[in-house]
């Protein structure tokens, strides 16, 4: 698609500095731009590509201001960030988005459907499931029996949901998602085998909530595991049996919620983080990559690091310590000796006293 600067001004609610009749055909990152593509500028430290950057047009603050010649024409706006999701969302297109229903998907004649609702190629909607309008199925998504969908619905190919789940409005799942499976459930009998426990609960996902690709959230063992409105979860995220995740909470890949965990609303987990089972974690606590929680945090807005995880700033000041180890190590060997021989020299000399 083409569009020019103007226009795009527009569409962001900026302000064009330089030529409004530029043609854009999409965007492209700052320090790889190409003549006729837009970019943004949105962290400090990519100001040096704009100064080089091939893109036709940047998008930038408001106040910003240059040191240094430009080439490309700016577009100054309130928020970057904003401006750069609503421009997005003008040059995305949809592949291979059905916008029908197709005649290889099975629909059970129990289903609860809307008429406008899309589904792709060899999904299967099973009997008892409600969809929601607006709602778009992929294709290779199977839904089991009694899933309840909501409007404005997204299932990428290869989504699986199992039995009695239910979906809110608006919400994004991405391939391979797996809804409703079991947990990690097991109990040794009195030979020392495991035994599965039957898990009877559901899942709950509310609604605005994105799940990335190959992410699970597991079915309660009783009772339900719930995933409140406006989460966000990235791939390859594990959400064990009963765990909570509170409202506009973020999860980024490779992360993992034991079970029956409560992890409150507003809080924001980096990569790889583990947080065991039975704990709470209270409102906008921030935990940085690779931490493992084995604690519940009862102070809300804490910043953790480490494991077992403990407060952000006593882990940077306990790491500038560790770092040294070895060097403090040879220091104390060095001081022995230095003490031997003063022992040596006179043997009354006790270093404890």
């Amino acid at each position: 698609m083409k569009i020019t600067t103007g226009q795009i001004a527009t569409i962001v609610e900026g302000i064009v500095d330089g030529d409004p009749d530029v043609v854009i055909t999409g965007p492209s990152p700052i320090e790889e731009g190409r003549p006729g593509t837009v970019s943004f500028l949105s962290n400090p430290k990519y100001e040096q590509f704009l100064y080089s950057t091939n893109a036709s047009a940047v998008l930038v603050h408001e106040d910003f201001s240059p040191t240094m010649k430009i080439n490309p024409s700016l577009i100054r706006v309130k928020d970057v960030g904003a401006s750069i999701a609503k421009l997005f969302e003008h040059f995305s297109t949809r592949y291979e988005t059905p916008h029908s229903i197709s005649e290889h998907a099975f629909i059970h004649e129990d289903a609860l459907t809307s008429p406008n609702i899309s589904v792709g190629m060899y999904s299967v909607i099973s009997e008892g499931v409600k969809v929601g309008a607006g709602t778009v199925i992929h294709s290779q998504v199977f839904v089991g029996k009694n899933v309840t969908l909501g409007k404005n619905v997204t299932l990428y190919a290869g989504v699986k949901i199992y039995h009695d789940c239910v979906i809110g409005d608006n919400c994004i799942l991405h391939s391979n998602v797996v809804v409703g499976s079991d947990g990690f459930g097991f109990t040794k009998n009195t030979e020392g085998q495991y035994e599965k426990i039957p898990h009877l609960g559901n899942v709950i996902i509310e609604s605005n909530v994105e799940i990335g690709s190959n992410s699970t959230v597991d079915r309660g063992t009783i009772g339900d595991t719930i995933i409140r409105k406006g989460v966000k979860l990235d791939n390859l995220v594990q959400i064990a049996h009963n765990a909570e995740i509170g409202e506009n909470t973020v999860m980024a890949s490779q992360s993992g919620v034991a079970g029956s965990s409560k992890v409150g609303k507003n809080c924001v987990i980096g990569g790889q983080v583990g947080i065991i089972g039975h704990l709470k974690i209270a409102d906008g606590t921030m935990i940085q990559g690779q931490s493992g929680v084995t604690r519940s945090i009862n102070e809300e807005n804490s910043k953790l690091y480490g494991t077992p995880a403990i407060s952000y700033q006593n882990y940077l000041r306990s790491y500038s310590h560790f770092k040294n180890l070895p060097d403090l190590a040879s220091q104390v060997r060095a001081l022995q000796k230095e003490i031997e021989k003063l022992k040596d020299i006179n043997p009354d000399i006790n270093p404890e006293k």
